[in-house]
């Protein structure tokens, strides 16, 4: 895992040299969500992210340790994305996001409704999300 080159010592600064870009933290939500996906399956998802900056997002991510390429058990010409403990670590922050956004923005309904119920429980919710990540990673 390289170490990117740092603007400066402050922790946003150098965290948002990683995630910070208006694609990283969706591909480590469809992660989060499918716990692993192909190249394939990034490009299906709402967002519409291009092929060249997914290729890039993607690359950046495992270079730091955010993300790791498995092969795919059913096709030589796949590989499976999975999220790292670096990746599943992001999980408080991209709760965080959802909560400011239900704050801020008009959700759909099922999206809101779920959020209430971590607002209820957000270090509960946070423990059982993380361990079954875990567990994921580890097949």
């Amino acid at each position: 895992m390289m170490d990117i080159k740092k603007r400066s010592d402050c922790p946003i600064s150098s965290s948002l040299d990683i995630w910070g870009d208006k694609w990283s933290l969706l591909i480590v939500r469809d992660l989060m969500f499918s716990k692993q996906c192909t190249y394939g399956d990034f490009l299906k998802s709402d967002e519409k992210i291009a092929t060249n900056i997914l290729a890039s997002r993607l690359q950046m991510l495992e270079e730091n340790g955010v993300i790791i390429k498995q092969d795919h058990p059913d096709s030589k010409a796949k590989v499976l994305y999975k999220l790292t403990q670096k990746g599943v670590d992001l999980l408080p922050i991209m709760i965080e996001i959802n909560l400011w956004a239900s704050k801020y923005f008009t959700l759909p309904a099922e999206r809101k409704n779920l959020l209430e119920e971590v607002k209820k429980d957000k270090e509960g919710f946070i423990r059982e999300k993380t361990a079954e990540l875990l567990e994921h990673l580890g097949n």
